[in-house]
């Protein structure tokens, strides 16, 4: 059973992941450092342990939320949801570099927009941040990302399901 791992670092879809979670019926961690509410988008009715979670017998405990608060350092959370990761899980993250080090190990990571990354583009994609960084740092600027819509909302639930879908046939 794979675990569903939210980077809540500003990350606009949490509600929807935690939804994608519940009707899949499988559990979820969502990491983010103590200045965040991590709670905020937990339904009250939400189970928060294995012990009490709704699944189907105790080998599948089905969906339950727990929040993990790490430290304000930089890439505090995404180090602490790659060393609980498992093989097969789930990642939603905006970091590219976290996605890299998910795919490493096995697992799966999807952004914010509902774009699934994966191993043979995301080499490129860091070397383009990693230009890109190198362009601010000279104090040069470069394109930003585009608004958050519904369409991308809507895109990362679709995506979403299908992934957790892919990753409960594994």
């Amino acid at each position: 059973m794979p675990t569903l791992f939210i980077d809540a670092d500003a990350c606009p879809v949490t509600k929807e992941a935690l939804a994608c979670a519940r009707a899949a019926r499988i559990p979820v961690v969502i990491a983010g450092n103590s200045t965040q509410n991590l709670e905020r988008r937990i339904q009250r009715n939400d189970p928060r342990s294995p012990e009490n979670a709704r699944g189907e017998d105790a080998k599948h405990p089905g969906f339950w939320v727990e929040t993990l608060d790490v430290s304000t350092g930089a890439d505090s959370a995404d180090f602490a949801i790659v060393e609980r990761l498992s093989a097969g899980d789930i990642v939603v993250t905006q970091d590219i570099g976290l996605a890299s080090m998910v795919l490493g190990r096995s697992a799966f990571a999807i952004g914010v927009r509902g774009h699934a990354y994966n191993k043979a583009t995301i080499d490129m994609q860091l070397f383009i941040r990693h230009e890109e960084k190198k362009v601010r740092r000279a104090g040069g600027r470069t394109q930003g990302p585009s608004a958050f819509t519904d369409d991308d909302r809507e895109r990362f639930r679709c995506n979403l399901t299908r992934l957790i879908k892919e990753a409960l046939r594994e």
